[in-house]
């Protein structure tokens, strides 16, 4: 037996202490969390569906609270809870089909009263004897009363299993859909590579922001069909992993140039189209990137170089950026950007005041609003930043938007 809890506070405490960062790897191990939750979970014999939403929303709650900025986990848990709602109301509508095509369908009305009635009439009729009224029956008649409880017993008994039968292939049908979004996930950026062909054409040059594995297949792919390009890789700073992608590019056989961010602006005329990877997209159409990218879009904008997104499905958020719940930002180290035994004369603290002399301020994300963004490519195809508020609710379930918080105790 798989211990649930134990899966939880695991996760929890590796999103807590950032031992798992980034879209993909978050969104798989929530995935993954939430199907062992759906497979091991103990359900009540009705209203199951009910019962497993709770289920999902409370481990989603405390999986969300562990690391707010990561926005792909509340996207899976959204999803899951989407499935399980998507699994219930096509279980409904093939129960009415099929009851509307036993009886005939026009008399309906007619049926379901007849039943009614009947059911009050079967109920008055079959209410359980007192024990004086047994006693005093003959023999033959309490033999009768006897045969129809054991009938009545097998009945039960038989609409019990079928019960438990329809619960187990109701709960197999969330786990096989749940099973599907994680080989989304796993397999998103070699679909979304496939389109590459179609939007990178000869001799031109990319610009890319930051490292992405979505966007480093992407451009390996359209090299793959012979597309002949180069690419400007800025580098990223403060933690450079622009250089990273492009040892990466380089090792794939790309030509490509690293560029400080600061020359972004100097470089842009030369570019004809920009492709950067995403942390999250929201509802409005804007994105959460890596900090610099506003800057990056503002270029591509001023220069009016197509600047497109590529990025999964599981980073669909359908929370807006001005929601209290979203955390579109947060400081990562210091020492990333300057290293404290170099600058430590400067960063001691003052006597009289408390405060140091030297403040290092070093935000992880920057916000890109919709009108800079010119087209996503996802795993189901290319949109305008005006059609994300429709993808989101194809995937999203309206009462799961907002997932409440539990008070702090």
């Amino acid at each position: 037996m798989v211990d649930i809890q134990g899966l939880v506070n695991e996760l929890v405490s590796k999103l807590r202490r950032r031992k798992v960062e980034g879209s993909r790897a978050t969104a798989r191990l929530t995935a993954e969390l939430l199907r062992s939750v759906i497979s091991q979970s103990k359900l009540p014999t009705t209203n199951q569906p009910a019962a497993l939403i709770d289920a999902v929303r409370d481990v989603g709650e405390k999986l969300i609270a562990a690391n707010p900025i990561e926005l792909a986990v509340g996207n899976i848990v959204r999803r899951v809870l989407h499935i399980i709602r998507e699994e219930d109301h096509s279980n409904a509508r093939d129960a009415v089909e099929g009851f509307r095509l036993s009886v005939g369908g026009d008399n309906d009305y007619i049926v379901e009263q007849d039943h009614l009635n009947l059911s009050a009439a079967a109920q008055s009729s079959l209410c359980r004897p007192s024990l004086h009224a047994l006693l005093e029956r003959s023999p033959d008649s309490a033999t009768t009363y006897f045969t129809a409880t054991s009938e009545d017993d097998s009945e039960e008994k038989s609409k019990s299993l079928d019960q438990n039968a329809k619960s187990l292939k109701f709960r197999r049908k969330v786990i096989s859909a749940v099973n599907d979004l994680i080989e989304d996930i796993n397999t998103c950026h070699l679909v979304i590579a496939e389109l590459a062909v179609e939007h990178i054409h000869h001799n031109k040059v990319i610009l890319t922001f930051g490292r992405s594995r979505t966007v480093k297949e992407f451009l390996c792919a359209a090299k793959e069909k012979k597309r002949s390009f180069g690419v400007f890789v800025a580098e990223g700073a403060p933690k450079y992993q622009g250089h990273l992608l492009a040892k990466e590019l380089t090792a794939r056989g790309l030509q490509t140039t690293v560029i400080t961010d600061s020359a972004v602006f100097a470089m842009i005329s030369r570019v004809h189209m920009v492709i950067v990877g995403v942390h999250a997209v929201m509802a409005n159409g804007g994105v959460i990137g890596p900090v610099g990218l506003h800057m990056v879009a503002l270029a591509a904008r001023k220069h009016a170089v197509p600047f497109v997104v590529v990025n999964g499905t599981h980073k669909l958020c359908p929370l807006y950026p001005n929601n209290p719940g979203v955390s579109l930002n947060e400081m990562r180290s210091p020492s990333e950007v300057l290293s404290f035994e170099q600058f430590s004369d400067c960063m001691d603290y003052r006597i009289v005041t408390g405060a140091p002399q030297l403040l290092v301020v070093n935000p992880a994300f920057d916000y890109v609003p919709p009108e800079l963004v010119s087209l996503f490519i996802t795993d189901i195809g290319g949109y305008c930043p005006s059609y994300m508020y429709r993808l989101i609710a194809d995937y999203y379930s309206s009462d799961d938007v907002v997932i409440q918080q539990k008070p702090a105790s």
